[in-house]
């Protein structure tokens, strides 16, 4: 194996990464370190040093970093043979993402998935370590489709390992994947490397000296050497001297002294940088330079020449580029331009025509602009944002300019790139911009608002985004529609703070954009008559607009979470709003949309808190932890605060979240925490404090949300010795229940009832709500009317009756998860004389986190590639956790597996 002089650390980090990937256990490595620091020689150490591995080399370059999967393209043309292992959508995403086909712009997770399945079939026959070079200067698709995959390996025979210098923020885009920062050499084996290097021996002293000066930079002692000699009190100062600037000043001297053709040619091949041999000889015969020019070119040592071109390290490169003058440059980027259009190379001939623009041009900017359209067709969004902001700066100032930064800013806000996406904004000329530009610059502020939590905007956001409706209203109908969604949104999450407009002047609004067919009119006549009418009169629309939801395309329905929720809360129809919101994710899923599913996991464990399982909400939160881990976000920060006042969390830690993110403007969350407080006063028979923390939210009533919460306040005002004001609330719940037919809006209503009425009156009311919570899915308000008819029971002496419900009460909380009710259940089963069954069985604690959510998706019957595609890991990840699931428990069928999960939860 070549060892590098004073790389033994290094060395050993690099063999154990080839060992595990060996013996089946995948991993990567991100190296980083100044230029010539030696991160090339480690990777040449790798190919010598993985002896029995498959080495794969990508490289990055710097032309490509305009082109969306360009090096995901080339990267997938040696494993192209494994294509046939993928599933068809993985395929296809990788595919259209390198242009070899046509189809709906992949989302570059999906494509990240293609490619880790790519891996896991290859190193099936042989185990795999793939080199990323220069991962600076990959495109942005790509580099995060591979750092995707550097998160996602596992149990695959495969070392993924990058080097880079880390400019750009390029370690928080690799977050996840380990560091290791390649310092220079220790002063004895720099001044042995600098010795060995000179053709002339040099005094002891003033090599130790230089070795030092050059912070033991290897590629500067090795190309640095002779001149070392006669740099004037080099190195007997305390300070390094600027290793990059001197050795791109040495290169660039060693090309100064050559031919001037040979020079044009070598400049040429560095504002091309894709290596693409035929495109540079193409575009140096544009510049009058033959085939022998290259081979002199070779002849020098800064390049060789095989498939494609490479120069002997990136600051050569910089070097033959910096030290030409505007004019070479702009020469050589029209030849390249000329020959990739000849090759039929769009994107990259816009890219240099732009290159080879001087000032503004009009016509070379609208070649960029459908080159980002290209890129988009693609999936390649950051792409389009780097191309529309070059086309932008070349086109003169005015509407078009306008258009073009704000697409540059919608395009990076769609890959999570907000700083980038508030800069470009700040360039729009509003004295210019039409009213389009106008409503879709507010669209991307509001947009970046909420994804930084910007408590100056979040509060008006829905009135800015009926302001930007307005901008649209006659122009862009489809763009209006979308923002009165987005408004109806924004006002959900501000809750009881949004700020700027009425909740009926945002109904008017919404009503009045539903004008025209479709099916986005019904939805917001929809949303609309939730916001304007009596609910009786709403009820036929909104499930009209319920219904039209669930009947969208999956590529639609997965970016309509919040509205699935809020219609199917304001029905109180618990099952469709399950099974819509499963749907929703589930394409999320299998599009490799994880920003679209990390929003539907959230909406989903909130929907489940109110009505539903806790067991389902922390399921689906566990869930937004593996996809933030999947996209390089620290999962550690995620926190549900109303999951976590459900499971234990103390009460003040709560209201001090509840509190903060209403000082941001989540008034949505805020509300919901203090709820789930109040809700759990109730759980621990504190019904005064239930009371108060309840009561404003009743006496403040917001949309669809309140409702939920009438059964909980008529409990609380009740055993508080309230129920006078208890009175209106079970009537209005009663009502409700009767114009929406819902099961479940019946049971709690009949539950309230039951709680202020006689006696002669009560038991009807307890029967009729166990009847019509028991076909439902909300097992928690089933649990509950147990839990109180049982409490009732005992009030009249009927002893073992009431244990009944005591009992089924418990064994529902424990299934749910709802553990803060059981001790009060418990209590009461003591109360009348009987003790609680012992628990079949806990959540299987021997397994981790992912384990277990195998294990759950494993024993409903999900295969080992379904399971793979919903966690965004492998077929070969999931089977080995099966595997391993399997020896704890001591079984050997999925069958089992399933029998030992109801066990577990006492089912």
């Amino acid at each position: 194996m070549l060892r590098l002089l004073g790389r033994d650390d290094e060395q050993r980090r690099l063999e154990l990464l080839f060992g595990n990937a060996r013996n089946g256990h995948g991993g990567s490595l991100l190296i980083t370190g100044e230029p010539g620091i030696g991160k090339t020689a480690l990777l040449e150490a790798t190919t010598t040093g993985a002896a029995g591995l498959r080495l794969i080399r990508l490289d990055g370059f710097e032309s490509e970093m305009e082109l969306p999967f360009a090096a995901i393209q080339r990267l997938t043309i040696p494993l192209s043979g494994h294509f046939p292992a993928l599933p068809d959508r993985q395929r296809e995403a990788i595919r259209v993402a390198s242009g070899l086909a046509e189809g709906p712009p992949p989302d570059r997770f999906l494509v990240g998935l293609g490619v880790l399945g790519l891996f896991a079939a290859a190193a099936g026959e042989v185990p795999i370590v793939c080199a990323v070079d220069d991962a600076h200067l990959l495109d942005q698709e790509s580099l995060d489709v591979m750092a995707f995959v550097a998160r996602r390996i596992a149990v695959e025979p495969v070392a993924l390992l990058f080097a880079a210098r880390d400019e750009d923020g390029l370690a928080s885009r690799l977050a996840g994947v380990p560091e290791l920062l390649l310092e220079g050499l220790a002063q004895e084996s720099a001044t042995a490397l600098l010795l060995r290097s000179l053709s002339a021996p040099i005094d002891p002293a003033s090599a130790a000296a230089i070795a030092r000066a050059t912070g033991g930079n290897p590629l500067a002692l090795i190309d640095l050497a002779e001149e070392a000699r006669d740099m004037t009190g080099l190195g007997f100062g305390d300070d390094p001297i600027p290793v990059g600037r001197r050795l791109e000043a040495h290169y660039a001297r060693r090309l100064g002294h050559t031919d001037p053709r040979v020079r044009l040619w070598v400049l040429l091949a560095a504002a091309d940088t894709t290596g693409n041999l035929d495109l540079i000889t193409s575009a140096a015969r544009e510049l009058g330079l033959d085939d022998e020019v290259a081979e002199r070119a070779e002849a020098i040592g800064l390049v060789e020449l095989h498939e494609t071109v490479r120069f002997r390290h990136p600051l050569v490169r910089s070097a033959a580029y910096n030290a030409s003058s505007g004019t070479d440059r702009r020469r050589t980027h029209r030849g390249l331009a000329k020959a990739a259009a000849a090759l039929g190379m769009v994107e990259l001939e816009a890219w240099h025509a732009a290159k080879a623009t001087v000032g503004t041009d009009a016509r070379v900017a609208d070649r960029l602009e459908h080159a980002a359209d290209l890129a988009a067709r693609r999936g390649g969004f950051a792409s389009r944002a780097s191309i529309l902001t070059r086309a932008a700066e070349l086109t003169p100032s005015g509407p078009v300019r306008n258009s073009r930064l704000v697409g540059a800013a919608e395009a990076a806000l769609a890959v999570g790139a907000v700083k980038v996406a508030g800069d470009l904004l700040a360039h729009v000329d509003e004295s210019t911009a039409g009213p389009v530009e106008q409503g879709r610059a507010i669209v991307v502020r509001c947009a970046l608002a909420m994804f930084s939590a910007d408590a100056r905007l979040l509060p008006s956001a829905a009135a800015e985004l009926v302001r930007a409706a307005d901008a649209f209203q006659g122009r862009d109908l489809e763009r209006e529609r979308r923002a009165l969604l987005r408004a109806y949104e924004a006002c959900a999450v501000s809750d009881r703070l949004t700020a700027g407009i009425s909740q009926e002047d945002l109904g008017r609004r919404i009503s009045a954009g539903a004008a025209g067919g479709g099916p986005y009119a019904e939805i917001l006549a929809g949303i609309g008559a939730l916001i304007l009418l009596p609910y009786e009169e709403a009820v036929p629309r909104v499930r009209a607009a319920f219904d039209t939801i669930l009947t969208l395309p999956d590529h639609e329905m997965m970016h309509m979470g919040s509205a699935i929720a809020a219609l199917g809360a304001f029905l109180w129809d618990d099952g469709r709003r399950r099974a819509g919101l499963a749907r929703a994710a589930a394409a999320a899923r299998e599009m490799g949309a994880l920003q679209a599913l990390d929003t539907l996991l959230w909406v989903i464990s909130l929907a489940e808190l109110m009505g539903g399982s806790i067991r389902l909400a922390q399921e689906a939160m566990e869930q937004v932890r593996e996809v933030r881990l999947a996209m390089g976000y620290d999962a550690e920060h995620v926190i549900n605060a109303s999951l976590m006042s459900w499971t234990g969390s103390p009460r003040h830690v709560v209201l001090a979240i509840a509190e903060g993110a209403n000082a941001l403007g989540f008034g949505g969350v805020g509300a919901t925490a203090v709820g789930a407080v109040g809700l759990r006063d109730l759980a621990e028979g504190a019904y005064r404090d239930a009371y108060d923390r309840l009561r404003p939210l009743i006496v403040n009533p917001f949309l669809q949300v309140t409702p939920i919460e009438y059964p909980d306040f008529v409990e609380a005002a009740v055993r508080s010795g309230h129920a006078a004001e208890a009175r209106p609330v079970v009537d209005e719940l009663l009502a409700r229940a009767e114009a929406n037919g819902s099961a479940w809006c019946r049971g709690v209503a009949q539950r309230s009832l039951a709680l202020i009425s006689d006696a002669a009156a009560a038991e009807a009311c307890y029967t009729s709500a166990v009847e019509a919570l028991g076909t439902t899915t909300v097992e928690i308000d089933l649990a509950r009317t147990h839990l109180l008819y049982g409490e009732w029971l005992r009030r009249q002496r009927r002893r073992r009756e009431a244990g009944e419900q005591f009992q089924l009460a418990i064994g529902l909380f424990e299934r749910n998860g709802a553990d803060m009710f059981v001790p009060r259940t418990k209590a009461e089963l003591e109360a009348v004389g009987l003790k609680a069954a012992a628990r079949s069985g806990s959540e299987l604690p021997d397994l981790t986190t992912q384990e277990l959510t195998i294990a759950r998706l494993a024993g409903q019957g999900h295969t080992n590639a379904e399971i793979a595609a919903t966690l965004f890991i492998s077929a070969n990840t999931v089977d080995y956790h099966l595997r391993k699931v399997f020896q704890r428990l001591g079984i050997s069928s999925r069958r089992q597996l399933a029998d030992k999960l109801r066990e577990s939860r006492g089912t």
